[in-house]
């Protein structure tokens, strides 16, 4: 695959940033070298521009790399969304129909895309700040409920 196109090697990316805490651009090189793509750090940079791609703290402080803007007909598996939760969410609380999940710094908007695209039935929207987001649950639902569900992807018991 060493003559992988641009969409091919940003897919791989993508695939990996989906997959993997990255932290660095070195990383990807690497990664992309051992599926035998060639790339330069130069075109990673520009790759990740590219995909939107951008640094987020996760915990113990350091940044790794997310995608918060695919498109909304990609539903992120079950799997991705529970990574997602347990690097990210750091707190979940309820109200009504209504859940408030806390995020660190920079990184509501990351999990709010990845609930967005889940397809998970009990969730109507979201609405994100920079680490606080808003679900509201979907008919049928209650807000607790979802919480509940949360609370597990993220394991906060």
């Amino acid at each position: 695959m060493s003559r992988a196109s641009k969409a091919q090697r940003q897919q791989v990316i993508s695939d990996l940033l989906a997959a993997e805490a990255i932290t660095s651009q070195d990383q990807i090189v690497d990664h992309l070298a051992e599926q035998g793509v060639t790339a330069t750090q130069a075109t990673v940079s520009r790759d990740l521009e590219d995909l939107s791609a951008i640094k987020v703290r996760m915990p113990g402080g350091a940044s790794a790399y997310a995608i918060p803007d695919h498109p909304h007909e990609q539903v992120v598996p079950a799997g991705h969304l529970r990574r997602i939760f347990s690097e990210w969410v750091v707190g979940v609380d309820s109200s009504g129909n209504m859940v408030v999940l806390r995020t660190l710094v920079g990184s509501a908007h990351v999990v709010a895309s990845a609930i967005d695209r889940s397809g998970l039935d009990e969730v109507l929207g979201t609405v994100a700040g920079d680490d606080t987001l808003f679900v509201v649950a979907a008919q049928g639902f209650t807000g607790e409920a979802v919480a509940e569900l949360f609370r597990s992807y993220a394991d906060l018991g």
